[in-house]
């Protein structure tokens, strides 16, 4: 309907503009829906927006377009009010041709060619593979994914891509706690470090390494520990993991330490993949942090900030002038031991995600990067690119509760809600609707007992309620052996005369423009408290004053409009579901 009403507006511009009424401006044309329904349907603000260039009052604009819009079957009423604004009432007869459209649509309902098949690629998740992912990744992948199912649906061409931070100093971490497990189980008695990985799955591994090499890798702890650093609390932890990093790699060989280092690499990138999948979640690409290095790319972007005098040498390391581009200090890109950091491999990443063409580069990380953003957009504006084609969505914490008890977590210690336990506890359902029902900005209390609830007050139960209740009427209809004639239900839509029924079609009329906005917005919650709106649209439906409507009436004519119209709402709450990656039940 905004869509039609825009069109009006561009007609009638564009015909007083020839007949000299109106100077040529381009200004947009913008049909936003009332929030008063005294006040019509959509109200269009554009005589505000000519006013100046026509050099005349909004209002006079404003009877100039009305007095030469052509006239329209889906437009009952034009009004203007205030200053300048049109408002539209839409005929009864635009919204049961809603009804038609959206059952000949089907799942490609809300859908449209928006993005125009520009490429776009949306980074998420990126956990580092040190361990499984526990609650707090889950937000970050039903948000990242969603985001990128949204802009897909709207047209744009989307890339879905998982950053694996396959080299670095927390893997080195993992590999070394491996190692140390592993010694456990050949019988060395050692002080297991405070800063390595603690939890279950690092003595899953080290077992898999026992069974494979058996003794092999053994080392005696003594010389292990030999003049290492204290570990906390007498000494520095961080020093000392460090130290025993040092200490495996060169009590290893080479190939020994890798073999360690890709066998728990695989292992946990293994599990972390599948447990994605089992929740919904495919990428189009795994891109490894090592690969960067390998192709050269970390090479390349620091040559080119060299060059462009954005680096310089201090106490033998390379600095990037970061500070010159609004960050608190200066960031260093190459140790003075000659190891590159994060920062450059993370500068290189995203110059290589430039170079593969795509018009927009969208990254979902956690809240507590929020600083990381200017550095990175700094670097982007030092290397030539512009720091407009990248995105940065941040993420607040999920925090989750438990018989309305906080449950504590530690990723470090290995206590923590694995995504995987929420998944079984709550279903993929309930925690990927839960996840984007809030906007991303604002801290999540993730209520478990609500989640596995089945009342009105767990949404997503209420939603899914709603689809299954239709199709529970179409079941009825067969154990009674009534026939549906759709075509004769779109015959009679002008037999809905009830409140109710002029609310369904109302807001299932509504649902491109969510899509839309919620789309180009990257607020997936709007797709969710809209779902929420026409269940609750729907059961008011049926339980008018109390007394349950009847579908199924002996009236052929009304019970074909009837069926028709939820078939419609069916459809709309199926397709709203699928784009938040939850299932559309038949029964419950």
């Amino acid at each position: 309907m905004k869509s039609h009403l825009q069109q009006l507006i561009q007609q009638t511009l564009s015909t007083l503009q020839e007949q000299g009424e109106l100077p040529d401006c381009d200004a947009p044309v913008q049909i936003e829906r009332t929030r008063d329904k005294s006040h019509g349907d959509f109200a269009c603000n554009i005589a505000m927006l000519l006013a100046k260039p026509a050099r005349r009052k909004p209002r006079e604009i404003a009877e100039l377009i009305v007095g030469a819009l052509p006239s329209s079957p889906q437009v009952s009423k034009v009004d203007i009010a205030g200053p300048g604004f049109i408002n539209f009432f839409v005929s009864e007869s635009a919204f049961h041709a809603v009804v038609p459209d959206i059952l000949n649509q089907g799942d490609q309902y809300g859908r449209s060619h928006l993005g125009e098949g520009k490429r776009v690629q949306v980074e998420f998740v990126s956990a580092n593979p040190t361990g499984p992912l526990h609650v707090g990744h889950g937000r970050g992948a039903a948000y990242g994914a969603t985001v990128a199912d949204l802009l897909a649906a709207v047209g744009f061409d989307v890339h879905r891509e998982y950053y694996v931070n396959d080299a670095g100093r927390q893997m080195d971490i993992l590999a070394t706690s491996v190692w140390l497990r592993y010694l456990d189980l050949c019988g060395e008695e050692i002080d297991f470090p405070s800063n390595g990985y603690q939890g279950d799955y690092v003595w899953d591994i080290a077992a898999m390494v026992h069974r494979e090499n058996t003794e092999a890798m053994q080392q005696a702890w003594a010389e292990i520990s030999r003049d290492l650093p204290a570990d906390a609390p007498q000494g520095d932890k961080e020093t000392h993991i460090d130290a025993l990093i040092a200490r495996a790699k060169h009590l290893l060989r080479d190939d020994q330490y890798r073999l360690i280092f890709d066998l728990s690499l695989n292992y946990i990138l293994d599990d972390i993949r599948d447990d994605l999948a089992q929740f919904g979640i495919v990428y189009e690409e795994w891109f490894s942090e090592r690969s960067l290095a390998d192709s050269g790319a970390v090479t390349r972007a620091l040559e080119r900030l060299q060059t462009s005098g954005h680096c310089y040498e201090k106490s033998g390391a390379i600095w990037f002038r970061s500070s010159d581009f609004g960050d608190e200090k200066d960031r260093v890109l190459v140790r003075d031991n000659g190891q590159t950091t994060y920062f450059a491999s993370d500068i290189a990443y995203h110059m290589d995600k430039l170079e593969r063409g795509f018009e927009r580069v969208i990254d979902v990380w956690g809240a507590d990067h929020h600083g990381y953003v200017p550095r990175v957009k700094a670097a982007l504006l030092a290397l030539g690119d512009e720091p407009a084609r990248l995105d940065v969505l941040l993420v607040q914490f999920a925090v989750l509760y438990r018989g309305g008890e906080k449950v504590q977590m530690s990723t470090r210690s290995g206590e923590f809600v694995t995504l995987r336990q929420l998944r079984k506890e709550v279903g993929a359902d309930a925690a990927r609707f839960f996840y984007v029902m809030r906007k991303c900005e604002q801290h999540l209390d993730f209520d478990i007992d609500l989640a596995k609830s089945q009342s009105s007050e767990n949404p997503v139960y209420y939603i899914q309620y709603a689809h299954a209740r239709i199709c529970n009427v179409f079941r009825k209809l067969d154990e009674r052996g009534l026939n549906f004639d759709q075509a004769d239900g779109i015959e009679n839509l002008q037999l809905l005369s009830e409140a109710h029924e002029q609310a369904l079609m109302n807001t299932v009329a509504r649902y491109p423009e969510v899509v839309e906005a919620a789309a180009l917005k990257h607020d997936p919650h709007q797709v969710a408290h809209y779902l929420r709106e026409l269940a609750t649209d729907l059961h008011a439906y049926y339980d008018t004053d109390n007394k349950r409507i009847t579908l199924l009436v002996d009236n052929d004519a009304l019970r074909n409009a009837r069926l028709t119209l939820v078939s419609a709402v069916r459809q709309v709450l199926a397709n709203g579901l699928n784009l938040l990656g939850v299932s559309a039940p038949a029964q419950m």
